[in-house]
């Protein structure tokens, strides 16, 4: 989804994507100090402290996902994270903010059910990346993994959905040894379905020199605007395929853009599906929106940027705007606004389309998996949503 900066008025966007198991799950919370003695010394941080850090972190976001599916703490007496004493504990402030956490995922669980979208049951697995421990603090990098089941409520919805989410979570450690999670960052600042921050963007002046596509409804039904998926000049299919084997594992012949500072790799993505698809390089200067190519080497503006994509799209005729957003079928692409600044943030690809008119899509930053446009209205209500015919 990356934007390169062409003008004053132009900027890169800033939303930046199967399961693997735990490598350290189940690993018994041990002290690593005598319980009470103080520590002259900054404490050094073993294996048995970072598989709880990695439990904890585990914790964090099985409580996130399961207030998705059964409510604010699934069945249980209380929430995961709830359990932690000993060495590895959560401050009293992060205790306080996943409250608020959870609490805005249970209402996220209604909007969804009111539009038609429940979730059956979920898994979440975590591994820890990396730990850097400088002093008393240390930096956990942790890869989350969930799945979500559908629940058949229309009963055309696909089995499930996923997605694959990076965050730095902060252990601080006190003068008995004693570490204390105190701080939780999302390092994709991407749309997973348990995200509760909002979409990081930069405010920024639209162009208007440049083709503005219009906004597309996102009212529940529309009217049908079937197209044929195969036998044409492009394969749809072909590229609903392509986007679902690299969802969570990227092609090495093309370049990754994820995590890359301010921008992300969903443009680039769904441009390398349209081209497995049958979209045609059209050679020229990288920063000409008019030209569209990607390789390894060399990408066009227009194949990884958010902005870039939809001037080219329009200019080139390769795109026709549809007037609702269920009205996408598969092989179309979906883009979203978020602050309705008129500067487009993020690019996505529909790869599976319900017989009742629901519209799944598949995209990079975070690394989602057949997510319902359904579920992307009611987590971002206040977004603009732009809707292409491909």
């Amino acid at each position: 989804m990356k934007s390169r900066k062409l003008s004053r008025t132009r900027r890169r966007a800033t939303i930046l994507g199967a399961a693997a198991a735990s490598v350290v799950a189940g690993v018994a919370l041990l002290p690593n100090w005598s319980a009470g003695a103080a520590v002259v010394d900054d404490p050094t941080v073993d294996a048995k402290t970072k598989a709880t850090f990695q439990r904890l972190a585990d914790a964090v976001f099985t409580d996130r996902t399961d207030a998705l599916v059964t409510g604010r703490q699934s069945n249980r007496a209380k929430p995961l994270t709830q359990g932690f004493s000993g060495d590895v504990q959560v401050s009293s402030g992060v205790s306080r903010s996943e409250d608020t956490a959870l609490s805005t995922l249970d209402q996220r669980k209604g909007r969804l059910a009111k539009a038609g979208e429940k979730y059956s049951k979920a898994g979440t697995t975590v591994t820890l990346d990396a730990t850097n421990v400088k002093g008393r603090k240390a930096k956990v990098a942790v890869t989350e993994t969930t799945t979500l089941t559908y629940a058949k409520v229309r009963g055309d919805e696909p089995r499930t959905t996923g997605f694959q989410a990076h965050h730095e979570l902060t252990f601080t450690a006190d003068q008995q040894g004693t570490w204390r999670l105190t701080d939780i960052k999302d390092t994709d600042a991407g749309l997973a379905v348990n995200t509760v921050a909002k979409p990081s963007v930069k405010a920024a002046k639209a162009d208007d020199t440049m083709p503005s596509a219009p906004r597309a409804a996102t009212t529940y039904p529309a009217a049908a605007k079937p197209k044929t998926l195969t036998g044409g000049a492009l394969d749809y299919k072909a590229m609903a395929t392509y986007a679902e084997k690299y969802w969570n594992k990227y092609n090495t012949a093309y370049p990754d853009y994820n995590g890359h500072g301010a921008g992300g790799d969903c443009t680039n993505f769904v441009s390398q599906s349209l081209k497995a698809g049958g979209w045609k390089h059209v050679p020229g200067y990288v920063y000409d929106y008019t030209k569209w190519f990607g390789t390894a080497d060399i990408q066009s503006d227009s194949f990884v940027g958010v902005n870039e994509w939809s001037w080219f799209a329009q200019n080139s005729k390769r795109t026709t705007s549809l007037a609702n957003v269920y009205q996408l079928e598969v092989g179309d692409v979906l883009q979203m606004d978020f602050d309705k600044d008129g500067s487009k943030d993020h690019t996505m690809i529909v790869t599976y389309k319900s017989p009742q008119g629901v519209p799944y899509v598949t995209y990079h930053s975070n690394n989602t998996y057949r997510r319902s446009v359904a579920s992307l209205v009611a987590s971002y209500p206040t977004a603009a949503f732009y809707a292409y015919r491909t």
